[in-house]
């Protein structure tokens, strides 16, 4: 593969910690069992529009004709997407899917799910599994949890070597104690835990004008304070501290506000709160939680609140909103006068230490950038 690294901002290495692949829809149909196959997602062309439909949600415009002639694919060909990312100064990433972000987990029936699931990651596994660069996440269904415990140590068994869970369940947030069972499990097996946003549910929670800016940032950004807070506030960090949360294209704008606000609710609140903590809610984030974000000027000016240690960059590859492929000018202008210490932390250091990737060996056109 010809060499096609670009200068990355101040020498700094970058490691996507928010990737997509765009999984071929077909695999849905053809992965499940033969009784679920009418109620596999799928794409039609309605009205000049490729339309994705899936149980649970409304039908979702995805690109139009004209649209789809000059559409970036961020296809499962691994060399193609390694040069993509190497155009963009990126040397290792972590993949979420496309369709199964919404598709595997909105469905109220606990079955389906679990059959989407399995079938998104077993395509994953074929596609990805023993590429030192690339962690494929594992897709984890939770409105049935003993059978999210059983495909997470499906997929820990399986070389896996991160989880994703739906931001949202339906009926049960992440901070009712059936969960403990399911977070002790997790804590065994050493996995980092990825919610990624508008996971869950419909996220298209507003309609009519300014609906896409209002659901991005009401719906999809504000799963990342939900997550944390649930967990933290709820005690299952404190109770389980080997977790390590990621929150993923949640922004980070916020993290700053919730970790004063939560301390401060907690402290002047005291005789509400339950459970007691052993710390503040502040500092089972800063100790477990990281939020990754592609453009955030706001979480980089705040880091000092935070601590450095709380924040990923992801380029968002190759979805529209992302970065890619001009990551190295925007980092260039949200990183401006930032130490090199926390640029590196930031960019690559902290989804290294979260994910297992080994900074020494990061070259963004080989395959040996591997786990430490």
């Amino acid at each position: 593969m010809a060499d096609t690294r670009v200068e990355t901002y101040r020498g700094a290495t970058f490691i996507s910690a928010d990737s997509h692949v765009t999984e071929p829809i077909e695999l849905y149909a053809e992965r499940v069992d033969t009784e679920f196959r009418e109620r596999a997602p799928r794409i039609e062309d309605r009205d000049g529009w490729r339309t994705l439909f899936a149980e649970g949600l409304d039908p979702r415009k995805l690109m139009s004709s004209d649209q789809l002639m000059t559409a970036v694919v961020g296809g499962y060909d691994v060399e193609s997407r390694q040069r993509d990312q190497a155009r963009d100064g990126v040397s290792a990433e972590v993949i979420f899917p496309t369709f199964a972000l919404q598709a595997c987990f909105a469905s109220p029936d606990p079955k389906l799910q679990i059959q989407l699931c399995r079938a998104y990651n077993g395509w994953s596994t074929d596609v990805f599994a023993g590429i030192a660069n690339l962690i494929a996440v594992g897709a984890v269904p939770m409105l049935d949890i003993d059978d999210g415990i059983a495909e997470a140590q499906h997929l820990a068994a399986s070389g896996c070597r991160a989880l994703m869970l739906p931001a949202k369940v339906i009926g049960r947030p992440y901070n009712d104690p059936e969960y403990d069972r399911f977070w002790a499990v997790a804590e065994e097996l050493g996995l980092p835990l990825t919610f990624h946003s508008g996971t869950g549910y419909e996220p298209r929670i507003v309609r009519g004008p300014g609906g896409a800016v209002v659901n991005y940032i009401m719906g999809a950004q504000l799963d990342g304070p939900m997550v944390m807070l649930c967990l933290a506030a709820g005690g299952a960090l404190d109770r389980f501290p080997g977790l390590r949360i990621v929150t993923v294209e949640t922004g980070a704008s916020w993290l700053g506000w919730i970790m004063t606000q939560a301390d401060s609710i907690y402290v002047d609140h005291a005789m509400y709160a339950r459970p007691k903590l052993s710390m503040l809610p502040s500092e089972l984030i800063r100790r477990q939680c990281s939020a990754t974000f592609m453009y955030d000027p706001v979480a980089v000016l705040t880091r000092h609140v935070t601590g450095t240690d709380t924040l990923m960059w992801g380029n968002d590859y190759p979805h529209p909103e992302g970065t890619w492929p001009e990551s190295q000018h925007r980092c260039a202008d949200q990183f401006d006068g930032i130490s090199d210490a926390d640029l590196q932390a930031i960019a690559s250091g902290n989804a290294a230490r979260v994910f297992g990737f080994d900074l020494g060996q990061s070259d963004p056109t080989g395959r040996d950038a591997g786990p430490r």
